[in-house]
């Protein structure tokens, strides 16, 4: 009993809806949750982190990129996807016919693992509810995870990404397609795999561009 307590009062610090019912402006609550999350000690990771990274871009957006957690660069920096897999992420956002600041990027954890490991499934569900009160605030008409760990953790299933990618999903709501995580295409080893993940990628886009409207 003790442990709900803690749950729920957690959930009404940072404003959860199904706590109490209120229409603020959403981008104060946006503030609001990036205060809590820039004084986050709820894991471990809060210790070795440079740079608290929330999340940033427009309100109300029609998508909502989510990776799975800070890297190198971003952690220096304390803004989501700026290294090579963000300026990758960068041109697919172009081709989809917007700016990055037309879009809002945030991730599972926010704050860096170290080494770029992948979360814990406690260090993901220690930080989950301030993305999930992100969710609730911005209503996106889209969520794209981007890679395994961000549906997985999102979803909370245990989906290759492979199997998945492109396919529609969701969340509270919210239609949510998976799709690969920029590094994953970085990564290809040869010109080829490079260019076939590219363009599985932007085939997944296109059916978020369909569910926008957009295409």
């Amino acid at each position: 009993m003790n442990q709900l307590v803690e749950v729920l009062k957690f959930y009404k610090e940072i404003g959860a809806g199904f706590i109490e019912t209120r229409t603020p402006d959403p981008l104060g609550d946006i503030e609001e949750i990036n205060r809590l999350i820039m004084t986050c000690t709820r894991c471990s990771l809060h210790k070795t982190k440079k740079n608290y990274v929330p999340g940033e871009g427009r309100m109300r957006p029609d998508i909502l990129f989510v990776g799975e957690g800070p890297g190198e660069t971003e952690d220096n920096f304390g803004k989501p996807f700026i290294g090579n897999a963000g300026q990758l992420l960068d041109r697919v956002i172009e081709r989809m016919g917007y700016r990055r600041e037309d879009i809002y990027i945030a991730n599972i954890v926010k704050c860096r693992p170290p080494g770029n490991r992948e979360p814990s499934r406690d260090e993901a569900d220690a930080c989950l509810p301030y993305l999930i009160r992100q969710i609730e605030i911005l209503k996106p008409k889209v969520i794209v995870c981007l890679g395994r760990s961000a549906m997985n953790f999102l979803l909370n299933s245990e989906y290759s990404i492979m199997e998945k990618r492109g396919q529609l999903f969701d969340f509270k709501g919210i239609p949510l397609i998976p799709t690969f995580h920029p590094s994953y295409i970085l990564h290809q080893k040869t010109k080829e795999a490079t260019s076939k993940a590219k363009w599985e990628m932007w085939e997944d886009m296109q059916k978020v561009l369909q569910l926008i409207g957009k295409n």
